[in-house]
């Protein structure tokens, strides 16, 4: 018999879900029979096209809404239930990375401020909204009532010299995974984590596309390239099926063994 990946019948809500990770991940779930509701900040087109592509807005929408504070967060996961009327999916995948070098001794506080409001401060809002509606639910026919996944970084793990606030913002990511499990997991919500390296996207375009910086990224993937999207949109959209039932509080690396390299 054929195995699937299906979430026919539940909802899921994708932050950053216009371009990149978030965008693949959106795309990943329409075709698993998920209802999906995704943010985005600015690519308005790229998110137009996106929901005409997964069906239109009974299947699949698109919202302008920063994630810049933990009632943001909140105000989106309102919105979601209230366009779908439930809520079993959470991906916390928005998130800033300022590709500018800057030591720790020079780094300005607006700039440590934007970047956890942006990847820390939303992404308590979204995960308090979501436990609170998913709570409300009674659980599915494999005792789920939602599940939660948070995408980190390899460098929430092993940090990243001159982007301390990225990777200060993402390690919490990881420890609030873990506490949430431990909370939710006898409830019937799932929380886990992804952990991608470098992947192709917009944010990471400014190293990667630089040959000096690009050769050291490379040097630091045993698998000798950068992952595509896709590949970290496949780990996230298992762990919301049944058949990650008896995974709660991981963090699944999914960045070509980069994380094993000093």
């Amino acid at each position: 018999m054929a195995v699937t990946l299906s979430l026919a019948g539940k909802v899921a809500l994708v932050t950053g879900g216009s371009r990149g990770i978030g965008a693949a991940t959106v795309r990943l779930f329409a075709k698993a029979g998920a209802r999906v509701y995704f943010s985005y900040r600015t690519a308005a087109e790229q998110a137009q096209e996106l929901t005409a592509e997964c069906g239109g807005a009974d299947l699949c929408i698109g919202v302008q809404q920063p994630l810049d504070s933990a009632a943001d967060g909140r105000a989106l996961v309102n919105a979601a239930v209230k366009h779908f009327g439930r809520l079993d999916a959470l991906i916390v995948n928005h998130g800033v990375w300022p590709p500018r070098d800057v030591g720790i001794d020079a780094m300005d506080e607006a700039q440590w401020q934007n970047t956890l409001s942006t990847n820390l401060h939303s992404a308590f809002g979204l995960v308090q909204c979501a436990a609170k509606q998913m709570k409300s639910q009674a659980p599915d026919g494999h005792g789920a009532r939602g599940h939660v996944v948070l995408i980190a970084s390899t460098a929430a793990q092993r940090g990243e010299a001159f982007h301390a606030d990225y990777a200060a913002s993402k390690g919490a990511l990881i420890s609030l995974t873990k506490s949430l499990s431990s909370e939710l997991s006898s409830q019937g919500i799932y929380v886990n984590c992804v952990a991608p390296g470098w992947v192709e996207t917009d944010m990471s375009a400014p190293a990667i596309n630089e040959p000096a910086t690009l050769k050291k990224i490379l040097a630091a993937i045993p698998v000798g390239r950068v992952a595509t999207p896709e590949e970290i949109a496949a780990p996230v959209l298992f762990l919301c099926t049944p058949h990650a039932g008896f995974i709660a509080g991981e963090v699944m690396n999914v960045n070509g063994g980069a994380v094993l390299v000093g």
